[in-house]
């Protein structure tokens, strides 16, 4: 039996506070997302007001001026059991960035025209350096001390850039400078950061928003229970499913373990899957939905926004790894409940698949219809709003997904707190950024990169796994992703000659990969937390679990056709390659082969390599790989054959 934990940091539920908000608190937090959210439609679509149409800097100090204060009011100034309540400070500290943002707001002539990126007098660099501080509090509360560290640090940087060494050399600049280019220059907040969440990404997260509060997630959980809950190993299974819709629409691992994992991780224990198992199949699946089309998270808009492409070649090159990963967990996951016998729902417990759809049917024309915008239409980041309308029109229809006032009052309150969470996380991002780009060093780690490696792709690759890893276990993949994608990435196009798109999104793939393995593992940490598991075990199972994220990268690096960049014909067979030995990769890992049955414990290595070297996208290896299955397979018959024998004998 494994001995209950928990961990004393995370609590299970919502890192959000906004449950335990005052009526009148609440009623502002509601009323202030609908006026952003007013106001975004207006200045997205160039609705005129009073003849004047809104600029883009007055909209993006307007859009933190209402969503920097909701993040500092939702999160927590401390993970700690009892810091939930509201406290005078955090009322303060709101009403101060709402009232600096509104200030520059309405000084945006000088700021764009004029430019303030060197602050014009002491007044306007003193709330300059209050206003980067309260970017820099609200990604604290979200993220942690490590990502303030990283901003702190890379932001301060170029203070001393001049005076360091080697690949460290670079521009160096005032401090009144480096603050005004943080908070004023076009390369700081107001630039990439806020194009990201106010553009981009806020249609998205307010069809998340209206999906969540019309009851998507429960439709995605009982589809997922009538299609696979009769199966060995079902809830286990609907969970991956589940996870992997939910977490494609949120964006946000965490959350999605908190919110899928409440109701998947006890219905994993309740069906024989031990704790720390349950935990892992939580944390994999919630990872993974990042990875999966059609919304994906933040990174993925950055992506598109740093390439100059469309979100639609995002989710085409996104397709292929995405179903390899999952269907590397469904796998695992199935060869597990195999081993220990572990049988699907009783017929009384599934819900009827044509009752579900019958309830749920307005959700999967959404879906479909997002998908068409996106990648047939092309409407972009005009997709979601249309399809939030459509979503409104069409739940109409239906008694449970009608939008009553409260259902729509809860709607807001949910775009409210993901576009406040997601501004903590992106708009800090401005100081690594400029602290990146103004003092030349991201260029300057790309030629010496290079020169270090003496040009190996290899090395050069690795280098940049490392520093995924070590960013990414504190969560910290969207800058993970931003620093890596003006130093690593250009390194290595130029030195291996590499598709640009592949790199990126190896990027993105490395970078998730810190949230499952020791020793931080935040998502793992907290599904253990759900399981009442051990979270160092946890993470190990995870690291088992989500293998696929660990090698696929690489695979696709030295062969685009896996991610749809080359002939139709190679990317299909490669795709049906990785498909046999990812089940021979899980029958190895798990103990138990489809067909065959319980895998004895020294062949287990053998199958776990013939798997890798037939999914590799290369001709030798993957022959080599069938050679070695085709010995092993008969080998393992044959004992089974004898043993089965011997019983009988």
């Amino acid at each position: 039996m494994e001995k209950e934990q928990t961990s004393p940091e995370v609590e299970t539920n919502e890192d959000s506070r906004y449950e335990s908000f005052p009526t009148w608190l609440k009623v502002i937090f509601v009323l202030m997302t609908s006026v952003g959210i007013v106001i975004s439609v207006f200045y997205l679509y160039s609705i005129r007001i009073s003849g004047v149409v809104i600029n883009q800097v007055t909209y993006f100090y307007v859009f933190i001026a209402i969503f920097l204060p909701g993040s500092i009011l939702i999160l927590p100034a401390s993970k700690k059991k009892g810091a939930r309540r509201i406290r005078w400070y955090d009322l303060f500290l709101a009403l101060t960035g709402f009232c600096i943002a509104i200030y520059f707001s309405l000084n945006e002539y000088e700021i764009s025209q004029i430019g303030w990126s060197r602050p014009p007098d002491h007044y306007k660099l003193i709330l300059a350096i209050l206003f980067g501080a309260l970017l820099l509090e609200a990604g604290r509360r979200l993220a942690g001390n490590v990502f303030l560290a990283v901003n702190l640090l890379i932001g301060l940087y170029p203070l001393i850039a001049d005076r360091m060494p080697g690949i460290l050399y670079g521009k160096s600049f005032r401090f009144a400078d480096i603050v005004g280019r943080n908070v004023f220059g076009y390369d700081g907040v107001i630039g990439l950061p806020s194009i990201v969440v106010a553009e981009l990404l806020l249609g998205f997260l307010i069809f998340a928003g209206i999906l969540i509060a019309s009851g998507a997630g429960s439709f995605f959980l009982d589809l997922s229970l009538s299609l696979l809950g009769k199966y060995r190993g079902g809830p286990a299974k609907v969970a991956i499913i589940s996870s992997a819709f939910f977490g494609s629409l949120s964006g946000n691992p965490l959350a999605n373990i908190v919110g899928t994992g409440s109701v998947t991780i006890p219905a994993m224990k309740k069906m024989g899957v031990s704790r720390t198992y349950a935990g892992a199949i939580e944390a994999c699946a919630s990872t993974g939905g990042i990875l999966m089309p059609p919304v994906m998270g933040a990174v993925a808009f950055i992506m598109a926004g740093f390439l100059g492409v469309d979100y639609s070649v995002i989710i085409t090159i996104a397709i292929i790894p995405s179903f390899l990963y999952f269907f590397g967990l469904i796998m695992q996951v199935d060869a597990y409940a195999a081993k220990l016998n572990l049988q699907g729902l009783s017929k009384e417990e599934i819900p009827h698949f044509l009752s579900v759809l019958k309830e749920g049917w307005p959700f999967i024309i959404i879906l479909a219809f997002l998908v068409w915008g996106l990648a047939y239409m092309k409407w972009s980041t005009y997709t979601p709003y249309y399809a939030s309308a459509l979503m409104i029109v069409l739940s109409s229809f239906n008694r449970k997904t009608r939008f009553t006032v409260q259902k729509f009052i809860d709607s807001i309150a949910t775009v409210g707190k993901l576009l406040s969470q997601t501004s903590a996380a992106l708009l800090p991002m401005c100081f690594v950024l400029v602290g990146l780009v103004s003092t030349g060093i991201s260029g300057a780690f790309t030629s010496t990169l290079i020169s270090a490696t003496g040009g190996n792709i290899i090395l050069i690759l690795l280098a940049g796994v490392i520093a995924c890893y070590i960013l990414g276990m504190a969560g910290l993949v969207v800058p993970a992703y931003i620093f890596l994608s003006l130093s690593m990435a250009p390194a290595a196009v130029k030195a291996g000659d590499l598709n640009i798109l592949a790199v990126h999104i190896f990027i993105i793939y490395y970078a998730l990969i810190g949230g499952i393995t020791p020793p931080v593992a935040p998502g793992a940490f907290v599904a253990a937390t759900l399981s009442g598991a051990s979270p160092m075990k946890t993470a190990v199972i995870c690291m088992r679990l989500g293998v696929v994220l660990y090698f696929i990268p690489f695979f696709f690096i030295f062969n685009p056709a896996m991610i749809l960049q080359g002939p139709l014909l190679e990317s299909l067979y490669l795709f049906v390659f990785c498909l046999v030995g990812i089940v021979l990769i899980a029958a190895g890992f798990e103990g138990y082969l489809i067909k065959m049955g319980l895998v004895e414990s020294w062949l287990r290595p053998f199958l776990v390599l013939a798997g890798f070297l037939i999914a590799f996208p290369e001709w030798r290896s993957t022959a080599a790989g069938f050679v070695i299955a085709l010995l092993a397979l008969p080998i393992m018959t044959w004992r089974k054959k004898a043993v089965a024998e011997m019983g009988t004998a």
